[in-house]
């Protein structure tokens, strides 16, 4: 403990040490049984601790703002991960890197020390926004039209601990792609966008096109255009608006139907957009420039540099001897191109299945700074990119990189595959992804090798439906599934067919054609390649060829495969099951096998808590964030009554009508006829000293009166478990 204590005081960052303590405090609390599984679920989400499908350990989501990370951010998570973890880092397809096998207890110290180099895992998973990703060629791309690079950064830091988006009903996704090829697939996100440039008044004006409410999961969702241009100064301010309608009007009780996309296809984009300009007044500021160090609310750290410096021109490099020149040729075709800046190359990385042992991670680390700028990009594709590489510098590069393992040629292509970690470490995964995608690339190198040049057939492979290897979006896509035949189950691959990126905010989700053992996998892949040479036409893009033929020709093509009286005993293990278990579907379990808790004082507890964050706020002059931190009291205590009579909501909307309905008609608080146009006020003034004094007023009033009237629930009818106000929570619930 106190080699945890001295840590967090190097930090000099008393917001970042009081949320690492308040983990500690909470771990403690749940230790004992006094915090319930659920709430400590989400409280641990939202701090990046994620439960594992192995009992008792954890996996940590570190984020990584749109995949920008220091030589030294790498080399302390490659030692964080030594001391703590598996010695492996996995890229994410968000620009994340998660490390696996970490004790719940030691999460707190391990923080700390990932502070220390400005690297957080805060709201990296939970109901929040997630990790904001980027292109990574942001700021070296040839086509951008300027770099989204520092809008991404400012949205982050804008959002980070931000008290609109800290219990949502479900997370919120976030991109920024460098050009009109949209390579971070805004249509795929919640808010995704795209930098524009258009003349106004004579003068170049910077802008974004805007997308909204797109989402993958078991049921895709292309985002529809909210913008054609919005300038960037109104980005952040747009989009916190959404935010804070999506916090009030989204579902929370259908998890399955708690993202943003649900309420946009419910309500419509004319409806959403009408409530977005109902915010508006109450936004803490109108305007961002987040390139203007000077704005109070530009969100761009002092000292963040968009760029980093290149090694100078007299650097030496050593005089190297390439003993394979023709993979070093095909490593400069598909892993190097020339940067928008004369006289630099970008390097890709390919790495398999996105994961990097922390031995050659810090090698990777003393090579970048050896040979380019002292930074690298985590990719989407889960790879790295190194910047600023002289021309004199790429054949001591690749020499170098060549001995750790990390000069595959073949970035991005179809030899290129995706997947996330699946069966391996996740509680949601039905079947191997990493297995599968394995031998895949296996049966590319043996078989296909000239697909290391091919850019436009992407595999993609996820556990499950829920497309964390964004396998909706693959020309060739698979997520893991089961199959049954007879009493027994077998592990099975969805075969997803025909997605597509296309440019400026399009694209197309792929089809779900057959479901086959997922032994069969590598046939598939067969069958589909000897067709595609077969029947496609000279120049036509595999999505157009499959489109052109239909799902029904695919499913015929390969409807042999899924024959079930054709099954051998291998079919019935999973991709890298090496002890020949035999396969079976996993159901997800928590922590806790079940607990009794007050529910209705648990919700009344937290209710004071924002209070206290709310009384903080105001003291420290931010008086949006004192009255929004206000608004989730009066939520949250409308809520606590509501569950008195057995009243459950959906929405935050749903609890303000309930309320009114059951309690306003009593005439036992002091807000007048209406409690939702009293609570409503938050949207109808500007977030200024006067209101946040008043809306404080109401909340603190509000919250003392549902305590008294709870405190007379109680004596006239004492907590019983026959009573209905003692719950027993599952895991499942």
């Amino acid at each position: 403990m106190q080699s945890f204590r001295s840590e967090l005081e190097t930090l000099d960052n008393p917001v970042v040490e009081r949320d690492i303590i308040e983990l500690e405090k909470k771990i403690h609390l749940y230790r004992s049984g006094k915090i319930d599984d659920e709430k400590f679920r989400s409280l641990r989400l939202a701090r990046g601790v994620y439960g594992q499908r192995q009992p008792g350990v954890q996996m940590i989501r570190i984020k990584i703002p749109h995949g920008k990370l220091s030589t030294q951010q790498l080399i302390r998570i490659a030692d964080i991960s030594d001391e703590y973890a598996s010695s492996t880092l996995h890229a994410t397809t968000r620009q994340d890197i998660q490390i696996h096998y970490v004790s719940l207890d030691r999460t707190p110290e391990l923080w700390a020390k990932l502070e220390q180099d400005s690297i957080t895992l805060r709201e990296a998973c939970g109901n929040t926004v997630r990790n904001i990703t980027a292109s990574p060629i942001a700021g070296i791309d040839p086509k951008e039209p300027f770099d989204v690079s520092p809008y991404a950064q400012a949205m982050f830091e804008y959002f980070l601990r931000n008290p609109v988006c800290q219990e949502m009903g479900r997370k919120v996704k976030i991109s920024f792609s460098s050009n009109e090829e949209d390579s971070a697939y805004s249509f795929i996100h919640d808010l995704g966008f795209i930098p524009k440039i258009k003349v106004i008044n004579d003068k170049p004006k910077r802008g974004f096109k805007v997308l909204i409410g797109g989402g993958l999961g078991a049921q895709p969702h292309l985002a529809e255009i909210a913008y054609e241009f919005l300038p960037e100064e109104l980005i952040i301010p747009f989009t916190e608006a959404v935010l804070r309608v999506f916090d009030r009007y989204g579902e929370r009780a259908r998890r399955h139907k708690a993202r943003l996309k649900f309420l946009l296809q419910e309500i419509g984009l004319p409806a959403l957009m009408d409530l977005v300009q109902v915010e508006w007044k109450a936004l803490k500021t109108k305007e961002v420039y987040p390139l203007e160090s000077s704005s109070p609310f530009s969100g761009v750290k002092a000292g963040y540099v968009a760029q980093p410096l290149p090694l100078p021109e007299n650097h030496h490099y050593p005089v190297v001897k390439i003993e394979n020149p023709e993979k070093y040729a095909k490593w400069l075709k598909t892993n190097v191109f020339q940067q928008k800046q004369a006289g630099f190359f970008g390097v890709f990385v390919k790495l398999t299945l996105g994961n990097l042992k922390s031995d050659t991670a810090r090698a990777l680390a003393e090579i970048v700074k050896n040979h380019a700028a002292d930074e690298l990009r985590v990719t989407i594709n889960q790879g790295y990119l190194i910047k600023f590489v002289r021309p004199e510098a790429l054949h001591s590069l690749f020499f170098e990189l060549d001995k750790i393992g990390l000069a595959q040629p073949g970035f991005d292509s179809t030899a290129d595959i995706t997947a996330c970690p699946g069966t391996e470490t996740c509680n949601l995964g039905i079947s191997s992804s990493y297995g599968i995608a394995k031998e895949l690339e296996r049966v590319i190198e043996e078989e296909y090798p000239e697909l290391i040049y091919n850019q436009d057939i992407k595999i993609k492979i996820s556990g499950c439906p829920n497309s964390c290897g964004q396998h909706g979006i693959a020309t060739i896509g698979f997520h893991g599934s089961s199959l049954k035949n007879g009493s027994l189950v077998l592990p099975a691959l969805q075969v997803l067919l025909g997605g597509k990126v296309e440019k400026d905010g399009k694209g197309r989700v792929a089809d779900k054609v057959i479901k086959v053992p997922s032994k069969r996998g590598p046939q598939v892949l067969r069958v589909l390649l000897a067709d595609y040479e077969a029947n496609g036409f000279e120049g036509e893009y595999f999505a157009d060829y499959y489109t052109r033929l239909g799902e029904n020709y695919f499913y015929q093509l390969l409807k042999p495969l899924a024959d079930l009286k054709t099954l051998e005993a291998d079919d019935y293990l999973d991709w890298d099951n090496e002890n020949n278990h035999s396969f079976e579907v996993l159901k997800a379990v928590g922590e806790c096998a079940g607990v009794i808790i007050d529910l209705v004082a648990t919700l009344i507890y937290e209710t004071e808590e924002k209070f206290s964050w709310a009384e903080e706020a105001y003291q420290n002059g931010a008086f949006a964030d004192a009255i929004y931190h206000a608004y989730n009291t009066l939520i949250g205590g409308a809520k606590a009554l509501l569950l008195t009579e057995d009243i459950k909501t959906t929405t935050q909307i749903g609890v303000l009508r309930e309320f009114d309905k059951i309690f306003t008609p009593r005439n036992i608080f002091s807000y007048g006829e209406s409690f939702e146009n009293h609570v409503l006020q938050i949207n109808q003034h500007e977030p200024s000293q006067e209101f946040a004094l008043q809306y404080l007023g109401f909340a603190i009033r509000f919250l003392n009166e549902i305590k008294n009237f709870r405190e007379g629930q109680l004596i006239e009818s004492p907590l019983t478990p026959e009573g209905g106000t003692l719950y027993a929570l599952s895991a499942s619930a």
